[in-house]
């Protein structure tokens, strides 16, 4: 039956990949029987509906996959889906007041380019904070549900609107429950990537495609740009003349269905160039004085904020950059070492 296939592997997707063979054979064996039985009592195969009735009641693949598994989480599978659910609207919510009340406060006191760097490098700890506080309650309610110190109110263990009908085809979730690829796709990347590298090196000559009105008040005010930035630019060039060449080489070979990790990696690892660029820079001094000697306290003072500032996002865009690099290479070695498993 193609949705208890379907179901399984769902289930799969769920499971400690060490064992995931013998569960969904064992499991695939007491569902067939079930199945075999309900069939019989009927005298005749359950029907579409039936069929995703009778998995309904089994639960979402989530949870059954949860009974194969350790207790080793803050959150389970039962309290998860309401979990992700609850933290995207929290991160939502809470970017948006935060941009608006900082918005406020920067019109309202006439903010410099220092606090407007400070505003948005305080993002990040704003999102982790929410994430944090959303992260401990929902740990604290699954603690108290596994030890059955607090009863579990109905529904929220269990999406309302789960429906089996609503699994994705068996091939779908053996490529990694990703959406493939169209030719639209490859090809709106391949035109997108042109234009955007147009309006790339349109910007030393034309500022105020990048800074908008700020390039007029920038001209205006004390400071200059170090030279380093334009090693940084030429890298962000370079980098984007990369991305679109090999883009538009497999849309000319047809492979643009094929494997990204190459891609993937070659461009990550040409992405972390332009951050070290920044890194280091002599003293983090990316902004300078364009006279210095006429300098006032205040534009110093200034300065300062903003090389300090500069240097954490620059540190921080870079350990995130990292970080998925590091995480799509030992994601796709996991998934190699599964199908080798298999094989074996």
């Amino acid at each position: 039956m193609e949705i208890l296939d379907r179901y399984l592997a769902a289930v799969k997707k769920h499971l400690p990949w060490q064992r995931q063979d013998d569960i969904i054979a064992e499991l695939r064996a007491n569902l067939e029987s079930q199945l075999e039985d309900k069939e019989a009592e009927l005298g005749r195969p359950l029907t579409s509906d039936e069929a995703a009735a009778w998995l309904k009641q089994m639960g979402p693949p989530m949870q059954v996959a949860a009974r194969y598994q350790a207790h080793q989480y803050l959150v389970g599978p039962g309290l998860f889906p309401t979990y992700w659910y609850v933290l995207r609207m929290a991160l939502g919510w809470a970017l948006t007041i935060y941009l608006i009340v900082s918005g406020i406060e920067l019109m309202t006191e006439a903010g410099s380019v220092a606090s407007v760097v400070e505003a948005v490098a305080r993002v990040p700890g704003v999102l982790l904070t929410v994430a944090a506080w959303v992260t401990l309650v929902f740990a604290a309610a699954e603690y108290a549900f596994a030890r059955g110190l607090v009863k579990v109110p109905p529904g929220v263990c269990a999406p309302v609107d789960w429906n089996p009908g609503s699994l994705p085809p068996v091939e779908a979730m053996a490529a990694g429950m990703k959406k493939r690829r169209t030719y639209a796709h490859a090809v709106a990347e391949v035109v997108f990537g042109f234009l955007f590298l147009i309006w790339l090196l349109l910007i030393p000559q034309h500022p105020y495609l990048w800074l908008g009105p700020g390039a007029l008040y920038f001209k205006a005010s004390p400071f200059q740009l170090d030279p380093a930035w334009m090693t940084f630019y030429w890298c962000v060039v370079a980098l984007n003349l990369t991305q679109l060449a090999w883009q538009s080489l497999d849309l000319w070979r047809g492979t643009w269905r094929g494997p990204r990790l190459v891609y993937k990696t070659v461009t990550g690892i040409i992405g972390l160039i332009p951050l070290g660029v920044l890194l280091v820079v002599k003293d983090h001094a990316y902004v300078l004085l364009k006279n210095p000697e006429a300098a006032q306290a205040h534009d110093i003072a200034t300065l300062a904020q903003v090389n300090l500032w500069i240097f954490r996002v620059a540190l921080l865009i870079a350990a995130i950059a990292a970080a998925q690099l590091i995480w799509e290479i030992g994601r796709t070695r996991m998934k190699s070492l599964r199908k080798r498993s298999g094989r074996d």
